[in-house]
């Protein structure tokens, strides 16, 4: 028995797919954060002033010890349990310490302007402090680094060993002021934004879009009239109703638009909130 066409067939439903880039931070709630993790050779700079710290802080003890056996202050036979236990001291407990109370800094972290922080962005705790610490005796201690270097070149964010096991990464705190560029409503498209819907636009080609319309002075001629034909004909379908102007100009106006619509939902909750709390 066949079903005629539209009769007793459910309505299929498009999923919406969406793309995650590899580098991308996800929370819980799904929400793609906007953070930089720390590139390879800083890194590397910044293990190795832990290192070179850690190191200083050993031959500095070493010394010390070395000073009151020869004193008779210590006896002989406990230099090289105390040097073991200094070891592991440094090592594993000292780091595991710091990066827990310090939320993911260390000496060579804030030297380079980073931290490590979760997969998904949060602070770390004790426990990932420790794996972290406990996988760094061999792959930074017993290969003298070269391990996770080797590892590293290889992850997307610059992660060793015991960042994959733990799930953890290096996440940029220094990172450069973005300028603010206003981006005004051209003259004479005040009517059209009375009534104008550009909600529907995705975030994705919104953020192409301002980064278009931010930096389209310094472009050739030739690339920025392409360019801006390109994105309008992306534009267009998520623009209701669309302004009769060039694509250019029709970029501009979504794009601001856009943006005083966001700044005043985000003002206006701002101010339910501070009501809410009163």
């Amino acid at each position: 028995m066949t079903t005629a066409p539209g009769l007793g067939n459910p309505p299929t439903r498009r999923a919406n797919v969406v793309v995650i880039a590899q580098d991308e931070v996800l929370t819980g709630e799904a929400v793609a954060l906007d953070i930089q993790p720390v590139g390879l050779i800083l890194r590397v700079a910044g293990v190795a002033i832990d290192m070179v710290a850690t190191i200083l802080v050993y031959l500095a003890f070493v010394l010390g010890l070395t000073w009151l056996m020869a004193e008779g202050v210590v006896p002989g036979n406990v230099m090289q349990i105390v040097s073991i236990v200094l070891l592991v001291v440094l090592m594993v407990i000292v780091p595991t310490t710091v990066e827990t109370l310090t939320r993911g800094r260390s000496l060579g972290k804030l030297a380079v302007g980073a931290r490590i922080v979760r997969i998904d962005g949060g602070a770390i705790s004790f426990r990932h402090a420790f794996i972290r610490a406990l996988i760094g005796v061999l792959e930074v201690w017993m290969t003298f680094g070269g391990l996770a270097l080797l590892i590293g070149i290889f992850t997307p964010r610059s992660q060793r060993l015991g960042d994959l096991v733990a799930g953890t990464y290096a996440e940029r705190t220094r990172t450069p002021a973005l300028a603010v560029r206003e981006i005004a409503l051209p003259p004479g498209l005040e009517p059209w934004a009375a009534i104008a819907d550009v909600g529907r636009l995705p975030d994705r080609l919104a953020r192409r879009v301002a980064q278009f319309a931010a930096g389209a002075d310094a472009m050739h001629p030739a690339a920025r009239s392409r360019v801006a034909h390109e994105l309008a004909d992306e534009v267009r379908p998520f623009v209701s109703p669309a302004p009769p102007v060039d694509p250019e100009t029709l970029l501009r106006a979504v794009i601001a638009l856009r943006r005083a619509r966001e700044l005043h939902a985000l003002t206006a909750r701002a101010a339910r909130v501070a009501a809410l709390a009163r």
